[in-house]
């Protein structure tokens, strides 16, 4: 009478599966992280690109200002040298 033995397999989770998992696992992680920093880095410059653009239409309004003020002093400078030009003669 022979009987034979039956090789069992072993049950639940391997050294090689939980390794493969582990490493799945951590290329997630370190993915999702740099995923993270970049997109921070990216609002943050945003903002900051943002605020330029805020100070440089606010100084182009303020040239457009600035541009109006002196040709009304230029105009006013005119009318005033004529004047003193006519009261003269």
């Amino acid at each position: 009478m022979t009987s034979k033995k039956k090789k069992s397999k072993p049950n639940g989770i391997t050294f090689g599966m939980a390794m493969v998992i582990l490493m799945s696992v951590s290329i997630v992680l370190i993915l999702t992280t740099i995923k993270i920093y970049l997109s921070n880095q990216i609002y943050y410059e945003s903002k900051v690109v943002n605020k330029m653009k805020r100070e440089v239409s606010a100084l182009k309004a303020e040239k457009m200002m600035l541009e109006q003020s002196v040709e009304a002093l230029r105009f006013k400078n005119r009318v005033t040298d004529t004047i003193f030009a006519i009261q003269e003669n």
